[in-house]
């Protein structure tokens, strides 16, 4: 497999294949963005890259792409640090210090500061070259039977929520649980649980629309974290100007993810309203404090990362500090995305 899947295999001079693989289907969106990555990267390099896709799991894992990545499983490949059992604790840790952002591109830009600064998050990615930093859409509230307009709402509701969530869902009197999102629908139309701390294009993508009747708008912040990559290997096979290239392309593959994932989220909510579902906004005064308490979670997430000899209060604070800065208007250097 290895020889197989190995990187450049030049087909004939001046030629080079890469071989990516993605645990999604071709038709899913971040799978379009990965599309027009290839596009560009073909064009780019004048027809000598050519790009092999292997879709939906076929070629590496959800679970240990990244160690199959650096062995040479395959070329390029889409990576799941903050899924990872071990090893990444610094990328998963810092997904929770966003609290305040407001795009997408937010999360990139607070991301890219972060990795500039502190090498212990490159460190967890030794071996690969990160080619696109994702973010997500703002997550909210997805329930079955009541709609949630307070954070006092919330109490005795049993939501299927990330782990990072669990401890303040917890303080604010909820009940939540982890399952795999797989479970979720059948779980709400049972009624076994009362909701999911979800996106809005899950309504669509994952069908939530047709067994909930409330998207409740509490903003709930996601971070950015290393999402695609090439191995070391398999980039340095290449001539200089074709790693350049492929250096460069990490702008246009990040925005074209922000791009997929945008639209996924109206495509979502607008099939949500053909359902017949509600969308409820949430009380200003309790978005401030569920804000607040988010953040104070975050800052003892931070210290809790001594354990693994990571000093995570730095890592939070400048993340918090990048965050003030570009909403106030004054986005500092590292934040401002550049071709390399």
């Amino acid at each position: 497999m290895l020889v197989l899947a190995s990187c450049g295999a030049q087909t004939e001079p001046g030629h080079y294949v890469l071989r990516y693989a993605s645990p999604y289907t071709p038709g899913h969106p971040l799978s379009r963005a990965d599309q027009t990555w290839m596009r560009w990267i073909e064009r780019a390099s004048g027809g000598r890259i050519e790009v092999r896709p292997s879709w939906a799991g076929g070629l590496i894992s959800s679970e240990h792409n990244m160690v199959e990545l650096r062995h040479g499983v395959a070329d390029v490949a889409t990576i799941t640090p903050i899924y990872a059992k071990g090893g990444t604790h610094a990328i998963r840790g810092q997904a929770g210090f966003y609290g305040g952002e407001r795009s997408i591109d937010q999360q990139v830009a607070v991301y890219r500061c972060l990795a500039a600064e502190f090498p212990v998050l490159n460190q967890e990615v030794a071996g690969l070259h990160v080619l696109a930093v994702q973010g997500g859409n703002v997550l909210g509230i997805v329930t079955r039977g009541r709609p949630v307009r307070r954070l006092e709402d919330l109490r005795g509701m049993r939501l299927r929520a990330p782990g990072e969530l669990v401890p303040l869902l917890r303080e604010l009197g909820a009940d939540p649980l982890d399952m795999p999102m797989s479970d979720v629908y059948p779980a709400m139309a049972k009624g076994v649980i009362d909701g999911v701390v979800a996106p809005a294009d899950t309504l669509k993508s994952l069908h939530f629309g047709e067994v909930a009747r409330y998207f409740n708008q509490v903003r709930i912040a996601r971070g950015g974290y290393p999402a695609r990559a090439i191995g070391f290997v398999a980039l340095r096979r290449l001539p200089p100007d074709l790693q350049a290239i492929v250096r460069r392309s990490q702008t246009v593959w990040e925005a074209a993810i922000a791009r997929e994932l945008g639209a996924a989220e109206t495509s979502g909510a607008a099939y949500g309203r053909s359902e017949g579902m509600q969308f409820v906004p949430f009380d200003p005064a309790s978005q401030a404090r569920f804000d607040r308490l988010y953040n104070a979670q975050a800052a003892r997430a931070a210290q809790h990362l001594r354990a693994f000899g990571i000093d995570g209060g730095p890592i939070f604070g400048r993340a918090q500090a990048v965050l003030a800065a570009i909403n106030a208007g004054r986005p500092p250097d590292c934040a401002v995305a550049t071709s390399k």
